[in-house]
């Protein structure tokens, strides 16, 4: 392994998370900013129908079939081999697969949309049908649109300038934060008007990413062609990471729907802003976390297991210091949220307490599966995530209906399910590293 692509793969590394603790930083703080202000503009009821209609956005890139994720290694794969015209048409691939589905899914939205009761999706009659319907399609149109032209975050996930997807979601947070302070403003409270708003602001990001890519690397601009050779590869590999994403989406994005079934929109508040102000952590150990992707990718291909190694002990011993800090976090969360929110705004301290311990085993989880997601070998995260879906919802329900925990039950129950995987991925990690990942 030459040293000089050894040291450049750590120092882009690190030029990465520098990166985005700038835009990362500013995105959170926008986020953050924006929870009050969005809370004072519709209301706690409606800020919750909001917040789960956000929910319903996000399942949308998970009708993506993996195909974002197998871009992301392939391209990565192939430019590892010093193979440009590979690289570009396993993009052009994807891109014209993504644009079809995407189409396909807006139709099918389309007509699904006037066949159900979206009030009773929400368990609210606070908003007209017609209003929530009409919500609920801007919001998909927009999110459609955007599971197009957001490819291009894997594209920079797989040349390692992962710093930039923080750049965008900046633009989307900032963009977000003042559109809601002016329909504060200026309107009445209005879930059209912010759907809207928001769609424009997550479709403006990646577009200036878009073009700020394809600039850079005119190589790779996409033919728009769908080859064979090229779509089963990226399927092949995409379908695995698909499933892993649906119970991600199983376990992570239900959440709010069974606490709105279960309990009514208005739980749906205090559950976000716990959550939201747990994000500070997850959203920090992402940042840092994420460029390894395609670097572990890199170093694997390259057959570089010395620096996997050293890059997974660096991770664990960063790990130590997330712990004392959700811990301390814990301690600090009812008076950070009464300045935040205001002290009219009630938390559950035992629900503080089990956000924190679901995000400690997330992060714990997260460590191994970016250096199993680097090297393409996710057949053991097929499992455990498959095992967690099935199990999530039914503890769920046993957490709430018989042992009346409340909303904290449901957290919990998500926990439990990703104990699997917590045991299960570091065994991989070691296995696949032939025995070296003595890592402690």
């Amino acid at each position: 392994m030459p040293e000089n692509v050894n040291v450049e793969r750590t120092r882009n590394y690190l030029r990465q998370i520098k990166g985005a603790v700038l835009y990362k930083g500013g995105a959170v703080a926008a986020s953050f900013l924006a929870i009050p202000l969005m809370i004072s503009y519709l209301g706690v009821a409606q800020f919750g129908i909001w917040s789960t209609l956000l929910t319903i956005m996000s399942w949308v890139v998970f009708f993506d079939l993996g195909v974002g994720n197998g871009l992301r290694n392939k391209v990565a794969e192939s430019l590892a081999k010093n193979n440009s015209s590979e690289a570009r048409n396993y993009i052009s691939s994807a891109y014209s697969l993504i644009a079809l589905v995407a189409v396909l899914l807006w139709l099918l939205f389309t007509y699904f949309s006037y066949s159900v009761s979206w009030q009773r999706i929400f368990n609210t009659e606070l908003v007209a049908e017609e209003d929530l319907r009409s919500a609920v399609q801007v919001a998909i149109t927009f999110m459609l649109i955007n599971f197009w032209i957001g490819l291009v975050t894997a594209l920079l996930g797989a040349v390692q300038r992962t710093a930039l997807v923080s750049l965008g979601q900046l633009f989307t947070n900032v963009f977000a934060l003042v559109a809601v302070y002016l329909l504060g403003v200026f309107s009445d409270a209005s879930i059209i008007k912010l759907s809207w708003m928001y769609g424009v602001g997550l479709l403006g990001g990646n577009v200036f990413l878009s073009i700020w890519f394809f600039r850079e690397y005119k190589g790779l601009i996409p033919a728009f062609k769908l080859r064979r050779d090229h779509v089963t590869p990226l399927l092949s590999v995409g379908i695995q990471f698909f499933v892993i994403q649906l119970a991600v989406l199983v376990v992570f994005a239900t959440d709010k729907i069974l606490i709105t079934q279960l309990f009514g929109p208005e739980y749906v508040a205090e559950y976000e802003v716990v959550f939201k102000l747990f994000s500070i952590i997850t959203f920090l150990h992402t940042m840092i976390c994420s460029p390894l992707w395609s670097a572990y990718t890199d170093a694997y291909h390259r057959h570089d297991t010395a620096w996997i190694v050293r890059m997974l002990r660096a991770q664990l011993k960063l790990y130590s210091f997330v712990v004392v800090c959700l811990m301390g976090l814990v301690l600090l969360a009812p008076l950070v949220i009464s300045i935040w929110i205001g002290h009219e705004f009630p938390v559950s301290i035992s629900l503080v307490a089990l956000v924190a311990l679901f995000v400690a085993v997330t992060t714990w989880n997260n460590i191994f599966a970016v250096m199993l997601n680097g090297a393409g070998a996710i057949r053991v995260q097929l499992y455990t995530a498959i095992t967690a879906m099935i199990t999530n919802i039914p503890l769920a329900f046993l957490m709430v209906k018989f042992f009346g925990m409340g909303v904290g039950g449901i957290v919990l129950a998500a926990t439990l399910s990703l104990l699997f995987s917590a045991v299960l991925l570091p065994l991989q990690v070691h296995r696949l590293l032939g025995g070296k990942a003595a890592l402690i």
